[in-house]
């Protein structure tokens, strides 16, 4: 089928918006009709020289919109269906079936296309050449994607498919990592290196957790503010001995940090502001390597990569919602919409910090 897709062509050039043929749905794939899809730091990895995916690419992993069509062999949804869609996963292997799939041993390949590997992409341009799709599972930057039964997530209709997008990736990392990865507890403290989608999304979970003090860490004073309001109750731009302010508003070190930077220097001033057997979660790859004095762990201090918020998608994405609709989880003020073909703004307003959550909407 023809569709309209942002192809991304060059690391240095901008998204192009063209059109493009789909395959039909194949065995186990569902086709949407995508109505929103939230634009995320991780859409940028593609511009990466060297990256694993193959450019062309069309991106867009946070997509929402309505099931047009299924595949051989689905069952359990229906044709007109509204679905939120988040990463793939096999749902056979060892860590799919003890309920960590984002830590599935085919992760990556579902994930993260590559057709110069030979692997099937169902998009292609009009001069019949591949491109690569199913970016976690999806390629949504588009007017259609192709999914399976183990990314979507059933929502009810009555929901904006226009605004709930961010749920499937950002907004499930950022709160999983406290709710899930973390398991914050009621009258902990809660560090928030960098104040992001993500950053924001760990700030509403810790409160909805019960943490007593959730300190924000950020350089934007626009964002900090943005924090307390979602429930940071202190926050700090970051600086030289940050790790001995934190240990401050901690009174004595935090139990827990998050840091969403993926800047060594940060994190590391992060584990200075732990407590004796603090813990914190990474969920961006620290840039540069990660050095720390010898002594640094010796108290019994944690550090722990997270991926995907340690989510089950179908579990975490409707708690959320109804954390939402109970206006404990106001992800919704994050939001800024713009056309799909005006995507190239929103990647350069996102980036300058003037957007913190994209969502691009195709035209219907």
């Amino acid at each position: 089928m023809e569709i309209e897709a942002a192809v991304l062509r060059s690391t240095d050039a901008p998204f192009t918006l063209e059109t493009a043929q789909l395959a039909e749905p194949g065995p186990g794939q569902i086709l949407v009709e995508v109505h929103g899809v939230g634009f995320c730091h991780t859409d940028l990895l593609p511009r990466t020289p060297g990256f694993a995916a193959t450019l062309p690419i069309v991106a867009g992993h946070e997509g929402a919109g309505i099931v047009r069509a299924l595949g051989p062999g689905v069952t359990g949804i229906d044709s007109g269906t509204h679905v939120l869609m988040s990463f793939d996963s096999c749902g056979g292997c060892g860590k799919c079936l003890t309920g960590h799939p984002s830590y599935c041993s085919s992760f990556w390949p579902r994930n993260m296309p590559n057709h110069s590997a030979g692997t099937h992409d169902p998009i292609r341009d009009m001069q019949d050449n591949p491109v690569s799709s199913r970016w976690f599972g999806q390629s949504s930057f588009a007017t259609h994607a192709l999914a399976t039964i183990r990314n979507v997530v059933p929502i009810d209709p009555r929901l904006d498919l226009t605004l709930v997008g961010p749920l499937g990736c950002s907004m499930q990392t950022g709160a999983g990592a406290i709710l899930n990865s973390l398991a914050v507890q009621a009258g902990s403290s809660v560090v928030v290196l960098g104040t992001g989608s993500v950053g924001l999304a760990a700030v509403m979970a810790a409160r909805v957790a019960g943490a007593t003090t959730i300190v924000a860490v950020d350089r934007n004073t626009e964002r900090l503010a943005m924090a307390e309001r979602l429930g940071a109750t202190d926050t700090m731009e970051a600086g030289v001995d940050l790790g001995r302010m934190l240990r401050k508003a901690t009174r004595g070190g935090a139990d827990y940090a998050l840091d969403t930077t993926g800047i060594s220097e940060v994190i590391a001033e992060g584990i200075a502001g732990l407590c004796s057997t603090g813990v914190i979660g990474l969920v961006s790859a620290p840039k540069t390597d990660l050095l720390l004095p010898a002594a640094t762990l010796a108290r019994g201090k944690t550090v722990t990569g997270i991926l995907e918020g340690d989510a089950v998608p179908q579990r975490l994405i409707p708690d959320l919602i109804e954390l939402w609709q109970q206006s404990r989880f106001p992800f919704d003020e994050l939001v800024q919409t713009y056309p799909l073909s005006h995507i190239n703004d929103a990647e350069r307003d996102m980036i300058s910090g003037k957007t913190i959550k994209p969502v691009l909407v195709p035209a219907r």
